[in-house]
């Protein structure tokens, strides 16, 4: 890849990726916002608490911002806001003491079925249009990308 000297915000692959990002949140969130009043960062810890549910599975504040890769206040606000809602319960955790582990509550698993088939539905909108190798390899870069940023952060000593 070549360098240019004319820097162009709009050709910076960071800001190409979060304005995507945004726009295809904002979508997402917008058809289940007015119905389940949910934001998009508290959709995104039940998500995650919803897929590892079917696991079995409770995690922990940590294993959250970890999963969603979002910011841990954001994090811990979500899950407050999910907890006072009834969507999420937190019990404590017998191997670490200092922590809770959270999990979808009935309701909670609920509302995760029924927004799901929303949000499927709108990734086939937007990839309405694509190829199965389009989207094939558009689902490979990123997660090629995500790599290397994840192994660059460690690199670094973050």
């Amino acid at each position: 890849m070549t360098q240019s000297t004319d820097f162009q915000l709009a050709d910076f692959l960071p800001y190409q990726l979060s304005i995507t990002s945004n726009a295809v949140s904002d979508l997402i969130s917008e058809r289940y916002r007015s119905r389940f009043g949910l934001k998009v960062t508290e959709w995104r810890v039940m998500a995650i608490l919803g897929d590892r549910g079917s696991h079995g599975g409770q995690l922990t504040q940590r294993d959250l911002t970890k999963a969603t890769v979002m910011d841990k206040v954001a994090v811990n606000r979500a899950c407050k806001v999910l907890e006072e809602r009834g969507l999420v319960a937190r019990v404590a955790n017998e191997s670490d003491g200092r922590s809770h582990l959270l999990a979808l509550t009935g309701e909670g698993e609920a509302i995760h079925s029924e927004v799901m088939p929303t949000a499927r539905a709108t990734e086939s909108e937007l990839f309405d249009g694509f190829d199965e190798t389009e989207v094939a390899s558009l689902r490979a870069m990123l997660a090629k990308l995500r790599a290397k940023a994840g192994a660059l952060t460690d690199l670094s000593g973050r």
